[in-house]
């Protein structure tokens, strides 16, 4: 991908960061995944007034899961400056729950160019997950 991010996918995590609700911070966000179909799912974060929102991350993951698909192939993240704006601890632990080794976790600016681009263990390293709850790694 050598640092460019398909102009389609740039225009749709502009269009969700647009569609944010973010009353209270005004940083508004936006994220795509790509399920294992090769389908894309949206999401913006959405604010409320006790702070206990729905991160884009979060938001985007829900629409794959409630389209029935439980693996992540890709994962982009928009913000509304020209920082970085990774995700969070939660969403963090929430992709790797869908992640593979294979998985690529992209972060853009708010013009949609490449920041930077993680596979899971960059982004969240030693990380618990399912396997972990196998019962081979449970004590009794």
């Amino acid at each position: 991908m050598n640092g460019e991010i398909e102009a389609e996918i740039v225009t749709a995590l502009i269009a969700v960061r647009e569609r944010a609700y973010a009353p209270y911070s005004h940083h508004p966000v936006g994220a795509l995944v790509i399920g294992e179909s090769g389908a894309r799912y949206a999401g913006a974060n959405v604010e409320v007034a006790h702070y206990k929102g729905l991160c884009a991350e979060a938001s985007a993951i829900a629409a794959l899961v409630s389209a029935g698909e439980r693996e992540l192939r890709e994962v982009y993240v928009i913000g509304p400056g020209a920082h970085l704006c990774t995700p969070c601890g939660d969403c963090r632990q929430r992709i790797r729950e869908f992640a593979t080794p294979a998985t690529r976790i992209r972060v853009v600016d708010a013009e949609g160019r490449l920041l930077r681009d993680y596979d899971m263990e960059a982004l969240l390293p030693d990380s618990f997950g399912p396997e972990n709850l196998a019962p081979e790694h449970l004590s009794r």
